[in-house]
């Protein structure tokens, strides 16, 4: 990485949503740590808690509390147990989210309330619940990242139930900016591209849609976990200071195409009406 700029030493703050090394949450945390923050972390289970471990000590991180979003009372001695360690925080980063894997296949509509409620309450809610902690613990301000995705706002294949909760997710950070900003708190999303994560992984197809993405996008690559954690930096830094409210895209420019170029199509064209297609091939 270099040599960090400081621009977030004396800075402290909690990184939620670390699963494993290839997290978007933990390339968010390693960056903020090379530019000088001091990062605490929350995870849920022995599991997570087991691969969290040596990824916090890597970056000398001695904070690690558990907090199962779906609970009130965890959320509520988390941050209890973060305000008797540092007094007061930074900033904080919300990368959580679930559906039944289930159910991201198929359609949207066949999705069930049971399926629906926890989406929406892990997805979506959670941020607004440990945004309301946090910022208790903010006096003199700060500032909030959580991460979406493209299908908030167009539909992508297999992301179903998971979409309608990342665009009340996106709604959510207007909202909640609106709520805090008086107390000179930033709350900002990240859109990040399709990355070869956990979470990721349960997208159906996800290889096809990776790949969809990567041959599509105007920079005609694939968004790594320093480009997101370096937006996270900005965001989170004072080089943001007049930014909030804000869907941030880090997806190497796809969302911004309507239509790749016809030459990138023919590879991806189906064949129809016994014609010939643009490539040479005919549907007969």
């Amino acid at each position: 990485m270099g040599t960090g700029s400081g621009l977030m030493t004396g800075k402290r703050g909690l990184v939620m949503g670390v699963a494993n090394d290839h997290s978007i949450a933990w390339g968010i945390a390693q960056m903020l740590s090379h530019h000088g923050a001091e990062v605490g972390f929350t995870y849920q289970g022995e599991a997570q808690k087991k691969r969290l471990i040596p990824l916090a000590q890597s970056i000398a991180s001695t904070i690690m509390l558990p907090a199962d979003v779906e609970s009130d009372e965890q959320l509520d001695a988390a941050f209890a147990a973060l305000e008797k360690e540092w007094g007061t925080i930074d900033f904080l980063v919300h990368s959580l989210a679930f559906s039944d894997r289930d159910e991201l296949k198929g359609r949207y509509v066949d999705t069930t309330r049971a399926n629906f409620l926890r989406t929406l309450d892990i997805s979506c809610y959670s941020f607004t619940a440990v945004a309301r902690r946090a910022a208790r613990l903010m006096p003199a301000g700060g500032a909030m990242v959580t991460l979406s995705y493209l299908g908030a706002q167009r539909v992508m294949p297999n992301y179903n139930v998971m979409g309608v909760a990342k665009a009340a997710l996106e709604a959510s950070v207007r909202y909640l900016a609106a709520d805090l900003g008086q107390g000179n708190i930033r709350i900002n999303a990240i859109s990040a591209g399709p990355m070869r994560t956990l979470a990721g992984s349960a997208v159906g197809d996800a290889r096809m849609v990776f790949k969809w993405n990567k041959s599509h996008a105007p920079l005609k690559k694939s968004v790594e976990l320093n480009h997101v954690g370096g937006a996270a930096l900005y965001l989170l830094s004072d080089l943001a200071g007049g930014v909030t409210g804000e869907v941030h895209f880090v997806d190497a420019g796809f969302n911004v195409i309507g239509m790749p170029p016809t030459a990138d199509l023919k590879g991806w064209m189906p064949q129809e009406n016994g014609q010939e297609l643009p490539d040479g091939r005919t549907d007969s």
